[in-house]
């Protein structure tokens, strides 16, 4: 059987660890409890996040004990950022988004069985404790020039808009919750993106300090695009976890457009698909680049795993039906929008002319070029041709009573909004 940490090399989700050989040991000595932090700072999650979700995923799936921490508290300072201050949100609404985080991470780990995952929330410690306890306690235990040292910490200091104490006082922050953790559950173990290392090794050493224990630390790569590029990123924005923020239609779109460089690297982060699977696919990705048979598996992958399968289909079907290989009139308003959310619009309504749309969506150049497309039978409505040059919008060909999809050849696409 490979030993967990082989895989994760493989799958490329190893950057740094405190002690390779003794973290190997420890996980194959036994149940191993470990921990990952979010920080409430959004109103959602994001698929950099779910890095880290799934590579606990995968050390739970290993029979390793996962404890994952909301942060309450560490939320309402924010991990310093290389470009300046954080906005500090109200314990209101950081308390709001613990709650939607908790219920993102939820559904992606295991909380039944012998090593069930457990939700756990640093408010319950930090809240109680007194300045005086802080400092007295914990502040004692960190020396100022490794502190300084941190690479986000120096580079603030040296810019203009330098660092407050609060941001400064962060990595104490989640120092303490790893001894915490270890003090409570017996958490030997935690996890983090590699831009992190600096936070890790912070409750690493507290932890040392206190109880004279060794404990564990890994990081993963943060992931870029082959290109150099920055991952995560659309015109739109960042890509979330919240349908909300990302419709589930625009999330499977981002996989599915991912590059031939990028999207076995992919597969191996971000899906649970075996060494063989994977191996099959980049086969098909050298082999056979056009059928995109990768970032369909992809794009279906993650989607069912963060929405569920039932959203995931109904993006299949939406994708399928937009360009003739299905029913619009079968998809679910949301879907619906979701999937014309980013085609050429124009406004228009039962009895306009079809030519006058063509043209105004911008999917052809004129009206002369609407009725050439027309009459050579290459303008179609909600995927039924066009049957003359004359025709105009009907009531009926109003989806929802709101939409119409148009278009010219196999792949131009615009839509009709009636609201709009």
């Amino acid at each position: 059987m490979t030993h967990i940490l082989d895989e994760l090399e493989w799958r490329g989700l190893t950057a740094q660890t405190t002690d390779p050989d003794a973290l190997r040991a420890a996980l194959s000595a036994g149940p191993v409890s470990l921990y990952c932090g979010f920080d409430p700072t959004a109103p959602s999650l994001h698929i950099g996040n779910l890095v880290q979700i799934l590579t606990v995923r995968r050390l739970q799936d290993a029979g390793h004990r996962p404890y994952a921490l909301v942060g309450g508290a560490t939320g309402l300072i924010g991990d310093p950022k290389m470009t300046g201050e954080r906005t500090l949100n109200s314990r209101d609404v950081v308390a709001g988004w613990v709650e939607r985080i908790r219920r993102q991470i939820e559904p992606l780990l295991e909380f039944s069985g012998d090593n069930a995952a457990t939700m756990v929330n640093n408010l319950e410690w930090t809240a109680p404790m007194s300045a005086i306890d802080f400092l007295r306690d914990v502040g004692k235990h960190y020396r100022l020039g490794t502190m300084l040292a941190k690479d986000t910490v120096a580079r603030r200091l040296n810019s203009e808009q330098g660092i407050s104490f609060t941001e400064f006082s962060y990595q104490i922050l989640q120092g303490m919750d790893f001894l915490e953790l270890h003090r409570r559950h017996g958490v030997s173990m935690q996890t983090g993106g590699s831009d992190q290392w600096g936070n890790l090794l912070s409750g690493v050493e507290l932890v040392r300090k206190v109880e004279g224990t060794a404990v564990h630390a890994l990081t993963t790569p943060l992931i870029t695009k082959a290109d150099g590029t920055k991952f995560g990123k659309t015109e739109s924005g960042t890509v979330w976890l919240d349908p909300e923020l990302t419709s589930p239609y625009a999330f499977f779109q981002f996989w599915l457009n991912a590059d031939d460089a990028d999207v076995v690297g992919y597969l191996k982060v971000f899906t649970f698909r075996t060494r063989d699977e994977i191996e099959d696919l980049a086969t098909a990705v050298a082999d056979r680049p056009a059928a995109r048979e990768a970032q369909r598996t992809l794009a279906y992958d993650v989607t069912a795993l963060v929405h569920g399968t039932d959203a995931a289909d109904k993006v299949v079907a939406a994708s399928q039906a937009l360009f003739g290989r299905g029913s619009l009139g079968d998809l679910d308003a949301s879907t619906l929008a979701a999937a014309v959310a980013e085609l050429p619009s124009a406004a228009g309504g039962a009895g306009v002319p079809i030519v006058d749309l063509l043209a105004a969506t911008g999917i052809v150049t004129s009206k002369a070029a609407a009725r050439r497309a027309i009459s050579e039978g290459g303008a179609s409505v909600n995927n039924v041709r066009v049957p003359d040059e004359d025709a105009v919008l009907t009531a009926d060909d109003l989806l929802h009573g709101r939409w119409a999809v148009l278009r010219r050849g196999k792949r131009t696409l615009a839509v009709v909004d009636a609201q709009a």
